[in-house]
């Protein structure tokens, strides 16, 4: 007997760590027309392009893949060296990475609108703060959490939930604003208590503040 396939909006079981989800997804067959799609950038708007390049280049490691100046707008592609012979060779890293952009995964891309340097702080919205929600963080990984988060402290780089830090709806960014209008309310001893795996899991991951971008 098949299983049954359930509607992309069920509800997930409390505290289940599902891979496939709920594996209701579509197969995805070879003659599908999404078949060589990828997620190939994220784009960030930044008002101050020194101050981010230290943040992702010299920080957080990542190097300039081609930068692209359009006009009213600059453009910088950023991505990881994934090889040795790439990181010892940073021209090849760009020329090689460029030939395949279209099929390059994992790159930001950062925007600098010509003139938003000159606007208040606040001008830009990082997804996270009332009402401005949407947009919500980027995901690194790095070999070891504690000498990466020592570096980064040492750099000025604000840290918003720290290893080992007891989790709250703070730390996933759930607002008091939010469940002053009833939204993702915990409720101790419910369903909508932070599963107490989730917890653990979220204990071995810290959060940091980009210092230009508000992210």
């Amino acid at each position: 007997m098949a299983a049954q396939s359930l509607p992309f909006g069920s509800s997930l079981p409390y505290g289940e760590f599902l891979v496939n989800g709920l594996k209701n997804d579509p197969p995805l067959l070879e003659n599908d027309p999404t078949v060589g799609y990828k997620l190939n950038h994220t784009m960030l708007r930044i008002r101050d392009p020194e101050k981010s390049f230290h943040f992702y280049i010299t920080l957080m490691g990542m190097r300039t893949v081609f930068a692209f100046n359009i006009g009213p707008v600059n453009a910088y592609y950023l991505g990881y060296p994934k090889t040795p012979e790439h990181r010892a060779d940073l021209k090849k890293f760009g020329q090689e990475t460029v030939d395949v952009l279209r099929q390059t995964e994992g790159l930001i891309e950062l925007v600098h609108i010509k003139g938003s340097e000159n606007q208040p702080d606040g001008y830009y919205k990082n997804g996270n703060e009332p009402p401005d929600l949407g947009y919500g963080h980027l995901g690194f990984t790095v070999p070891d959490v504690s000498s990466a988060l020592e570096r980064l402290k040492m750099h000025g780089v604000e840290v918003v939930k720290d290893l080992g830090e007891e989790t709250t709806l703070d730390s996933i960014k759930v607002s008091k604003w939010e469940n002053d209008l009833g939204v993702g309310v915990e409720v101790m001893g419910t369903e909508t208590e932070l599963h107490p795996t989730f917890k653990s899991i979220l204990q071995n991951i810290a959060f940091i503040r980009d210092p230009n971008a508000g992210i």
